[in-house]
């Protein structure tokens, strides 16, 4: 792996995304080592939980070569392929049978937020920031935005967020359900390593545990993979419209 650096001390998989010179924006190859980090975290059953990092800066969406290509052509069999690898970084992460904590420093922006959204459990700098993003760029939300967002934050945060573009930080992602706890950026990675290792200790019942969890915490409205197509066709109409301009 050449962006993502993946490893596991104590039960404990270390996924940590390594492309600083852009901020860890998600691009092809980089989205599919991290799903190859996350499934080889499943694949291990010594591994008992995953913290997903990006050191001082978590991750500024997807890159916008991604976004262009499909935006020339958005049903071209590579651009669709591509953009749907990017989808599958983080929808792979929250699907793996471990239980999963972001650990947010600097921006979670766009796919970065869904990235962060689709762990168990969230742990963040006072001064992140977290920000949909996609309509400053002039792009519909993809990836199943509205519904990661409501199912940890509620309809208004959803709204706020992912509707009028709000950014929140760390004290306010507490406040409003998206994080659990907002350190100084030096204690993040410790605080969520720390939390991690609790479950890790057993990886089996944390394995059994994580699945009765989100079975019993589903969103009541729409299920995460069907989010992801409803707002795929809305969001493939933007970006060939932002091509067209």
């Amino acid at each position: 792996m050449t962006e993502i650096r993946y490893v596991v001390t104590d039960g404990v998989a270390l996924i940590t995304l390594d492309a600083p010179e852009r901020r860890n924006a998600l691009s092809v190859e980089m989205s599919r080592e991290l799903i190859d980090a996350a499934r080889t975290a499943e694949s291990d059953a010594a591994v008992g939980a995953v913290v997903v990092t990006g050191g001082a800066h978590f991750c500024a969406g997807a890159v916008r070569s991604v976004l262009a290509e499909t935006g020339r052509d958005p049903v071209a069999d590579e651009a669709y392929r591509n953009l749907e690898t990017v989808y599958a970084a983080f929808t792979t992460i929250g699907g793996i049978g471990v239980p999963t904590i972001a650990a947010v420093r600097g921006a979670a922006v766009g796919a970065g937020l869904n990235l962060a959204l689709a762990t168990d459990l969230r742990i963040v700098s006072r001064t992140a920031r977290l920000l949909p993003g996609f309509a400053q760029i002039g792009i519909h939300p993809g990836g199943g935005h509205f519904t990661l967002l409501s199912r940890v934050a509620g309809r208004e945060a959803a709204a706020a967020m992912g509707l009028f573009g709000e950014e929140v930080d760390g004290e306010r992602a507490v406040a409003l359900g998206l994080a659990w706890a907002a350190c100084d950026d030096a204690d993040v990675q410790d605080r969520a390593l720390a939390l991690a290792g609790r479950v890790a200790a057993d990886p089996a019942l944390a394995r059994r545990t994580v699945a009765s969890f989100r079975r019993e915490t589903a969103s009541g409205g729409v299920a995460w993979d069907v989010a992801v197509e409803v707002e795929r066709a809305p969001q493939m109409w933007s970006l060939r419209r932002k091509h067209s301009d």
